[in-house]
């Protein structure tokens, strides 16, 4: 048996029919761009998440970047970014020429560390990102609290967080706007590039609908200078078609998450992650801790279990950040995490025995490495 990271085909051979169908009406439609299908998931996303609206765009990096030119960021700012995520979250910073500021990860959620987070606010930080990294709420009190205090926004980075809840409430709701990815893989994952943001401000959503599409919300109609960030019709449709099953697949990734955390309980030597007492995780990673990673990789590899590493390095660690000379005991949990996750197979497709088994390899593993 091999058991992957995922499994997209599985997914989409499940929903075959509507998704087929959705496809197809699209292409009867000859509305490739914008449209019906468009303004549908928009409104059928927003009530999902509970908020009064939702600006589509290309993909979860462009989100970010929307967000923090309708929130007037630019040149000389300053950002405060976790130092663990996926490199959209600092990189859109740049692009818009203000400074990204790292901030270390809590060592059970791995989420931004609120217990630190004051001290890297100067009198040129504008805003905070925090990630919900793997599915885990950030822990939002504090962050807003702090935020408040300093007069400074929010953007919650919510890629990997969807339908994730924070003390029973939806992240999303605890900035000035949201973000969220549609890339394949994600929980709702479209059949190519795709990403949202939400916000219950009309006057934001306005501008980010206008800059996402060239300046204008109607066409020709351009009142500023944009970019071109439209979801295509075909990702709407499919992703309205998934939308639907969501909640259940992600009740289905907490139940696989929970066999996990009960059975490789005891496996010498391994970390398991953690879900806290206020958060409701969502799953989208399952990223366990071990001293030897590359060998138990490797191991379980050779068992017939796929694993990944996300993410090799920390942000702050990345050759392209390499001019800000940062070092290891700067970011200590976010290095550490960089060179022991694993993240194990974990989606709602998975079987019964396809579980077991990875179980089992795991555990056979673990014995013999540690």
């Amino acid at each position: 048996m091999i058991v992957n990271m995922g499994d997209l085909h599985l997914q989409y051979l499940q929903n075959k029919t509507s998704i087929d169908e959705a496809i197809a009406r699209v292409i009867a439609s000859s509305g490739f761009i914008r449209g019906p299908e468009v303004d549908g998931f928009e409104a059928a996303f927003a009530a999902a998440i509970d908020v009064e609206h939702c600006v589509s765009c290309a993909n979860g990096t462009d989100a970010l970047f929307i967000a923090m030119i309708a929130l007037g960021v630019k040149s000389g700012d300053e950002v405060i970014v976790p130092a663990m995520s996926w490199i959209s979250t600092s990189e859109t910073v740049s692009q818009i020429g203000a400074s990204v500021v790292f901030c270390d990860i809590d060592p059970e959620t791995y989420t931004l560390d609120p217990a630190i987070l004051a001290s890297y606010i100067t009198e040129k930080t504008v805003g905070i990102i925090p990630v919900h990294l793997y599915g885990h709420p950030a822990d939002m009190d504090p962050i807003t609290e702090i935020a408040r205090n300093h007069g400074l926004w929010i953007i919650e980075d919510s890629a990997q967080g969807h339908l994730a809840s924070y003390r029973g409430k939806p992240v999303g709701h605890f900035g000035a706007a949201a973000t969220f990815s549609f890339y394949p893989g994600k929980n709702l994952g479209a059949m190519g590039d795709a990403g949202a943001i939400i916000t219950r401000d009309q006057s934001l959503a306005n501008y980010m609908t206008k800059f996402a599409r060239h300046g204008g919300i109607n066409k020709g109609d351009h009142e500023i200078e944009g970019i071109n960030s439209r979801m295509d019709s075909l990702q709407a449709a499919i992703l309205s078609a998934k939308l639907p099953h969501l909640r259940g697949w992600t009740d289905r990734r907490r139940k696989i998450a929970d066999e996990y955390l009960t059975r490789l309980y005891d496996a010498p030597g391994l970390a398991l992650p953690c879900e806290a007492e206020w958060a409701e995780h969502v799953w989208h990673l399952f990223v366990v801790q071990s001293e030897k990673r590359d060998l138990f990789a490797q191991k379980l590899k050779a068992l017939g279990v796929n694993t990944s590493i996300n993410y090799p390095r920390a942000l702050p660690f990345l050759p392209c950040y390499a001019a800000k000379n940062h070092s290891i005991e700067e970011f200590p949990i976010a290095y550490q995490l960089s060179q022991q996750g694993l993240s194990l197979p974990l989606y709602p497709e998975l079987s019964q025995e396809q579980i077991d088994f990875v179980v089992q390899a795991v555990t056979t593993v673990a014995a013999e490495i540690h």
